[in-house]
C-alpha cells in the first residue's frame, strides 16, 4: 500500500513537472512568434521603403529582382542549422518575400489556366501566394499578354522527364521578344480524386489530360483495368466535372483537390516517381548575374554539313556545360531547322560571351532568350 501510495505520489510529481515544463515551452513558443511577427512587420516596412524610394527616383521601376531574390534564398539555406530542413526554410521565406512584394507592387502572373494545373502550382512555387494570378487558355496567349505589357511576367511548361519537351512553347520563342527570366522545376504527384457524390464502388470512367493518363496507364491498369479512361483539355477541367457525377474520378494535382473540395482516394499514382516538369518565367527585361544561371539560346544554322558540330565546338573548348539541345523546323522554310540550347552559365561570364562571339559568324542567327538563375528549389 505506501509502494503504491509512493509510486503514485513519484507519477503525479512528473506530471507535475512535465506539465510546468510544458507550460514553459509554450510560453516561450507564444514569445518566439511575437517577435516573428514584429521582425515580419518590419521587414515588411522596409519594403514599402524601398518602394516608395523607387518610385521617387525611376520612372518605370521593377521591382521583382529575379537574381536577388534567388541570391537571399541560396544564402537562406547555406546558413540554415534546422531542425527545418533547408527546402522548408526557404519556401517559408519565399512566402515572406511574396508577401512583402505584394505591398511593393502587386505582380500580375499569366499562365497556361485555369486555375489548378500544375502551372498554376508552378506559378505559387516561384512567386508564392500572393501573386495576382491570370489563367489564359493557351501558351501563345501568356507569351502575348506578357509581350504587351498585360501581365508582368508569365509562367509556361516547357519540357517533362517523362513526356519530353513542349514544343509549342519552343515555338512561340521564335517569333517573340520576350526573355527568360527564370525556372521552376515541379515534382509531378498525380492524385486519385473523387466527390462527396461518388459511388466508389462504381466507378465507370476517369477524367485526365491525355499526357496525365499516359503517365498513370500502369497504375490505372493495374487499380482500374476495366475503367473507361476520358481526355480532357486539362486536369483541373476533370476535376471541375467530377464534382456533380457520381459515377465518375479525375486525375488532378493536390491545388484542384483543394480548389474543388474533393477528396485524395489515391495519393501519388504516377508510374514514375521522379516525374517532373520543368517551367520558363517569362519577362521583358534582362537579369543580371545571380552567382547561378543558366542561359537559353535560338540558334538558326546554315544548311550545310558539320553545321552543328560548328555550333557546339566553342562551347567545348571555353568549357561550357550544355543541359539541353532540342530542334525545331524553321517554318516557314522548308527542311530548315532552329536549335534551342541551354546552358550553364551566363551571358555576362567572359568565357559564355567568348563562345557566342565565335559562333555568330557561322550562322544565320544567333539570339540570347534569356540568362536567368538556376532553380534553387
Amino acid at each position: 500500500m505506501i509502494l503504491l501510495r509512493l509510486h503514485s505520489m513519484v507519477n503525479d510529481g512528473q506530471n507535475t513537472s512535465n506539465s510546468l515544463n510544458l507550460e514553459q515551452i509554450r510560453n516561450d513558443i507564444d514569445s518566439v512568434d511575437q517577435q516573428i511577427q514584429e521582425l515580419l512587420n518590419r521587414r515588411a516596412t522596409l519594403a514599402e521603403a524601398v518602394a516608395k524610394a523607387k518610385f521617387a527616383s525611376e520612372e518605370n521601376p521593377l521591382f521583382y529582382r529575379p537574381e536577388r531574390e534567388a541570391q537571399v534564398l541560396r544564402k537562406v539555406m547555406e546558413r540554415n542549422q534546422g531542425p527545418l530542413s533547408d527546402a522548408t526554410m526557404a519556401r517559408l521565406f519565399r512566402e515572406i518575400m511574396s508577401a512583402c512584394l505584394a505591398l511593393e507592387a502587386p505582380q500580375s502572373i499569366a499562365f497556361l489556366g485555369p486555375e489548378g494545373t500544375y502551372t498554376h502550382s508552378a506559378v505559387l512555387k516561384h512567386f508564392g501566394k500572393d501573386a495576382v494570378v491570370r489563367p489564359l487558355p493557351t501558351i501563345d496567349e501568356v507569351f502575348r499578354e506578357v509581350e504587351a505589357g498585360s501581365a508582368h511576367y508569365g509562367v509556361v511548361p516547357v519540357e517533362n522527364s517523362s513526356e519530353g519537351i513542349v514544343n509549342h512553347t519552343l515555338d512561340c520563342f521564335k517569333s517573340s521578344t520576350v526573355n527568360v527570366i527564370g525556372e521552376v522545376e515541379l515534382r509531378i504527384h498525380h492524385q486519385f480524386l473523387v466527390s462527396e457524390n461518388t459511388r466508389k464502388d462504381s466507378i465507370k470512367q476517369i477524367y485526365a489530360h491525355q499526357q496525365t493518363l499516359a503517365q498513370c496507364r500502369k497504375w490505372l491498369d493495374a487499380h482500374y483495368p476495366g475503367v473507361e479512361r476520358v481526355a480532357l483539355n486539362s486536369n483541373a477541367e476533370a476535376a471541375r466535372r467530377i464534382r456533380n457525377e457520381w459515377h465518375s474520378a479525375a486525375i488532378a494535382s493536390d491545388i484542384a483537390a483543394s480548389m474543388y473540395n474533393l477528396e485524395v482516394l489515391h495519393s501519388n499514382i504516377e508510374d514514375n516517381p521522379e516525374n517532373t516538369t520543368r517551367f520558363l518565367v517569362i519577362g521583358r527585361e534582362k537579369i543580371p548575374q545571380s552567382g547561378n544561371d543558366k542561359t537559353s539560346l535560338l540558334i538558326s544554322a546554315h544548311d550545310r554539313a558539320g553545321a552543328l558540330l560548328e555550333i557546339l565546338a566553342p562551347f567545348a573548348k571555353h568549357k561550357i556545360s550544355l543541359t539541353s539541345i532540342e530542334t525545331r523546323p524553321a517554318l516557314p522554310e522548308k527542311w530548315a531547322y532552329v536549335f534551342f540550347i541551354d546552358l550553364e552559365g551566363h551571358i555576362g561570364q567572359e568565357n559564355v560571351a567568348a563562345a557566342l562571339d565565335a559562333i555568330r559568324p557561322i550562322v544565320k542567327e544567333l539570339r540570347v532568350l534569356g540568362s536567368y538563375p538556376s532553380a534553387v528549389l
